[in-house]
C-alpha cells in the first residue's frame, strides 16, 4: 500500500486473500487507533483491575473513568486551577467525606502548602 500524504510505502502480510489491500490496510490502521485508545486510557484513568469480565463490565468501568475524567477536567475548567487533573483527583479522594465547597477545598490546599513554617519543624539531629 502507498499512503499519498506521507508518501510511504507499507507491505501488510496476510492470508486472508478474499478481501482486497485496501480493507486490509484500514483494518491496521483502525486497530492502531484502538491500541492508542488503551494506552491513553492506561495513562489517564485510574483503572487498576476490572471488577468484571463481562463485556457489559468492562465497558460500564471504562465509561464512569471517563466519567470522572471529564468531570474532573470540567471542575479544573470552571475553577481555573493550576492544578494537574492527577492533583485534584487526588485532593477530592482526601475529602470525598468532607461536605465542603469545591472552590474552598483548593483554597485551604493552597493557603497550606503557603503557610508551612520551617521553624516549626523538630530537629532530630544537631549539625
Amino acid at each position: 500500500y502507498h499512503d499519498s500524504e506521507t508518501n510511504n510505502t507499507y507491505v501488510y502480510i496476510t492470508n486472508n486473500f478474499k478481501v482486497e489491500a485496501i480493507t486490509i490496510c484500514k483494518l491496521y490502521k483502525q486497530r492502531w487507533q484502538v491500541e492508542l485508545f488503551f494506552k491513553w486510557i492506561k495513562q489517564n484513568l485510574r483503572i487498576k483491575s476490572f471488577y468484571g469480565t463481562s463485556k457489559n463490565a468492562v465497558y460500564t468501568q471504562i465509561w464512569i473513568a471517563i466519567s470522572v475524567y471529564v468531570l474532573i477536567a470540567i471542575i479544573k475548567k470552571e475553577l481555573k486551577s493550576q492544578y494537574s487533573l492527577n492533583k485534584i483527583l487526588q485532593i477530592l479522594s482526601v475529602g470525598v467525606f468532607e461536605k465542603i465547597q469545591l472552590n474552598e477545598a483548593f483554597t485551604q490546599i493552597e493557603l497550606s502548602e503557603k503557610t508551612t513554617d520551617s521553624f516549626k519543624q523538630l530537629i532530630l539531629f544537631d549539625s
